[in-house]
């Protein structure tokens, strides 16, 4: 199992700190999400139906036809490499680990490139299936949905994939393809656990040509989503008013945490609206100071750096301004730039 954010219980248990003193800034969910209401008791007591409110909304919101829901867009990546015969893969890294592990896992070739498009660009002809998280976690690059639209031709003409993950886009609709037009050999995964801050009701969707979404759908098997996290999440999507204050929120919530960063000495490297990645060779030292002091980011080793996910409230954005700006233990002072 690879490692993730949010082991909070873990890092209690191992600094000696009460659970509930903790600030958990080590995934890039949403601190604020949309506001559950009551789930109506039938959701409890009857199996899910695949003709309820969820495909509509999911549909509208998307701006596409062509959606299957999964159980978290993680169900569409660890079964879409089953889909495929042993294949050459190109992925990207630093990345979301599970895509290359999956893949690695049913057996095909990983061909890990840089994040230079020209270093992509001369790997296509050599690549069949391309697998990019736009942006990307842990670092926020962009890519262009022209540029993406381009390598997907190079792709399909020999009957390639182009995998685009875009679990942090929903703030970014302008780099999306989502509402595009289905075509052969481009796949779209999408979730609302980031966003809407609701990761814990496990629904994504993945966008594709209908023929590879029967294929998926098959292999996934009957209620692959709970009927609850259904309810839910129709009701989510359905919100517009909701998304439109969130994304604006959004927006400002990573402005603040960049510049709260960059002021006390913590430059981010990269980022988006719900996390800042930064990179540094004495990562691992910060990550465990802050975490003596009850604050929990994401450690990566290769680069060696961590990520920031966005405070929940003022308290919270209080107490990271003053552990940061006025650090207690040397490896602090020593990563902060002069």
């Amino acid at each position: 199992m690879l490692e993730h954010g949010g082991r909070l219980r873990q890092a209690a248990s191992r600094y000696g700190i009460p659970l509930a003193e903790w600030l958990d800034l080590s995934t890039g969910i949403n601190p604020n999400g949309w506001p559950v209401p009551a789930v109506p008791t039938e959701c409890w007591q009857r199996l899910p139906e695949d003709d309820d409110a969820l495909m509509p909304a999911a549909r509208d919101y998307y701006g596409n036809s062509s959606i299957l829901a999964v159980a978290g867009s993680q169900a569409a990546i660890q079964t879409l490499p089953l889909l495929r015969g042993r294949s050459r893969v190109g992925v990207l890294a630093p990345a979301y680990a599970e895509h290359a592990a999956n893949w690695q896992h049913a057996g095909h070739q990983l061909i890990e490139l840089a994040f230079h498009a020209e270093v992509i660009e001369r790997a296509l002809d050599d690549l069949d299936v391309l697998i990019v998280i736009n942006p990307n976690n842990p670092t926020g690059t962009l890519w262009e949905p022209d540029r993406l639209l381009n390598w997907h031709r190079r792709l399909s003409r020999r009957g390639g994939w182009l995998l685009v993950d875009e679990a942090f886009a929903d703030s970014i609709p302008e780099y999306s393809l989502a509402a595009l037009p289905v075509r052969p050999g481009l796949i779209v995964l999408r979730s609302i656990g980031k966003f809407f801050g609701l990761a814990g009701i496990r629904c994504g969707f993945v966008i594709a040509e209908a023929e590879l979404l029967v294929r998926l759908a098959e292999a996934l098997g009957p209620w692959s989503i709970s009927y609850p996290s259904r309810y839910v999440a129709a009701a989510a999507l359905a919100d517009r008013e909701w998304q439109q204050n969130n994304s604006i929120e959004l927006k400002q919530q990573g402005q603040r945490l960049r510049q709260l960063l960059d002021a006390a000495g913590f430059a981010p490297t990269g980022g988006c609206d719900l996390f800042q990645w930064v990179a540094n060779e004495k990562a691992a030292l910060l990550h465990d100071a802050l975490a003596r002091q009850g604050i929990l980011t994401r450690l990566f080793d290769s680069p060696a750096s961590l990520r920031f996910g966005l405070p929940g409230n003022e308290q919270v954005w209080y107490k990271l301004a003053r552990v940061l700006r006025d650090p207690k233990s040397q490896e602090l002072r020593d990563f902060a730039r002069p």
